[in-house]
């Protein structure tokens, strides 16, 4: 229910966040790690005990609906991690603090309301997302903001295509809940073109760190690019939900993420000094 691989990630992100702000890493990382892996859990749990109408048609296997997990458990767990990852962010700076409590009160309202609000919902998850970088840099400072903006960019416009196109995957089950997202709006095939755009812009924020990083920073970065670029090709021909989950979008798009990760990484780690 708290997606533990996925909390674990965006808890790297934000160590990532820090990295790509300084070129290195200190033992105060580890409560930045701590801080965006709670917060993170809990709007997903909270997202579960929102969504349990749609889950029972779309995701049937998840903890709420196959009965593993008591609905009602659901909202004092979750406030139980945002209060102790809220709290843990008071040690970082009042920064990190604010983009904490910030944070949580929009993953709340999200999971409440703004998840079946065509567009806002998906605005304010990949905001979320790419927040998480932003809250790494914070704690040291906004010196490295400068480096740490692409890579917020390129994940708020990734994550929002991956968003829309999940909507549209999901489009039978939200329209059959009474969820107005984009795709039950506007139907598949617009979304579908409209995620195309962002994956745009997320290819052209991919390279604003030539400018520092040079070539070393390309060669890697490529591989990233031609995975988005794939997955482009992969759903051109999609008019429809199913064609669209066959092609497996989401999923590359969730991997080519994750590979900006380690190329952010590294370059922050060897290339910080170009």
């Amino acid at each position: 229910m708290t997606r533990p691989v996925n909390a674990i990630v965006a808890g790297c992100a934000g160590v990532v966040g820090f990295l790509m702000a300084t070129g290195t890493v200190t033992p105060g990382t580890v409560i930045v790690f701590a801080v965006v892996l709670l917060v993170t859990a809990a709007g997903n749990a909270l997202n579960d005990y929102f969504d349990v109408e749609i889950d029972q048609i779309n995701r049937p296997e998840r903890p709420i609906p196959s009965g593993a997990v008591l609905q009602a458990d659901v909202p004092p767990f979750a406030g139980a991690l945002f209060a102790i990852g809220i709290a843990l962010s008071f040690l970082l700076n009042v920064s990190c603090a604010a983009i904490a409590i910030f944070n949580a009160g929009l993953l709340v309202l999200y999971a409440f309301r703004l998840k079946r609000t065509p567009g806002a919902g998906n605005v304010a998850i990949s905001y979320l997302t790419a927040s998480i970088f932003v809250f790494g840099a914070a704690y040291a400072g906004m010196e490295g903001f400068a480096r740490v903006l692409p890579v917020a960019l390129i994940t708020f416009f990734a994550m929002l295509a991956r968003e829309l196109w999940k909507d549209a995957e999901d489009v039978s089950g939200d329209a059959a809940a009474g969820a107005t997202t984009l795709p039950v709006v506007m139907g598949v095939w617009p979304v579908i073109r409209l995620g195309f755009v962002f994956l745009a812009g997320a290819l052209g924020a991919s390279l604003i760190p030539l400018l520092w990083w040079g070539l070393p920073y390309l060669a890697g970065i490529a591989v990233v690019d031609i995975l988005i670029a794939g997955t482009v090709v992969r759903v051109l021909s999609c008019r429809t939900a199913d064609c669209l989950k066959e092609t497996g979008a989401t999923t590359l798009v969730k991997y080519a993420m994750f590979a900006s990760l380690v190329v952010f990484s590294l370059s922050a780690l060897f290339l910080q000094g170009g």
